[in-house]
């Protein structure tokens, strides 16, 4: 994968990570790290559930003590609905400038994992005609204000870990109504795992990948 691989700077100065797919125009998974990271975290992940896909791996704006963060916390770990908006147009930025690198695709999903499947969610809500669905790994609602209802029904794929000592049992179940409120056809699932990511979440993925179908009209689950 090395060597297939591209780094640039998008013109609103957010970092990423290009690789190509081996069936151009057919599927792009567009990443999204967790707390501390980068943006070649999720690079292996995505290439075992999508290995002919394309990838977009973002780099989160934010500097942390460890790495990066896709939007600023407070001390206490909450946010508000600004942080995060206010880091929704360069991502979108610099997902367009990978789609003219890769091409864009008939599927394009985002994935997000922790700090980055809260991103992901609000990308979902505020720019869902980007993609064709979403998997959040650990997420939090992105938002304390209502959700706007969506033109488009999208499936998402929501995955908590029972073990998380980083998430409430509440939180995956709030991102994923809050989700369907908005039009989405939303799985969820909890997994007996903790916050990070396992083979188990890998499998479920990989396997949600594969099958899915478009979202019903109204949020109603895809058919499995």
């Amino acid at each position: 994968m090395a060597d297939r691989t591209r780094t640039m700077t998008a013109p609103l100065g957010l970092t990423l990570t290009v690789v190509p797919g081996a069936t151009p125009g057919d599927s792009t998974l567009v990443v999204l790290h967790g707390s501390d990271g980068r943006e070649t975290d999720l690079l292996p992940f995505a290439a075992r559930v999508d290995p002919a896909g394309a990838c977009i791996a973002l780099r989160g704006a934010v500097r942390t003590e460890l790495g990066h963060a896709f939007f600023d916390r407070r001390p206490d770990r909450t946010f508000d609905d600004d942080a995060v908006s206010a880091r929704i147009a360069p991502l979108v930025d610099a997902i367009e400038l990978g789609q003219q690198t890769v091409g864009r695709a008939r599927h394009t999903t985002v994935l997000g994992f922790s700090n980055g499947a809260v991103m992901a969610a609000a990308l979902l809500e505020r720019r869902p005609e980007l993609f064709t669905g979403g998997v959040l790994l650990r997420p939090q609602a992105p938002f304390r204000s209502s959700p706007r209802r969506s033109e488009l029904a999208l499936p998402v794929l929501v995955i908590d870990g029972r073990l998380d000592a980083r998430r409430s049992t509440e939180d995956g179940a709030r991102t994923a109504e809050r989700l369907r409120r908005a039009g989405a056809g939303v799985e969820h699932v909890t997994l007996g795992v903790g916050h990070g990511i396992t083979g188990e979440d890998e499998r479920a993925v990989r396997d949600w990948l594969r099958n899915r179908q478009p979202a019903a009209p109204g949020g109603a689950p895809r058919a499995s």
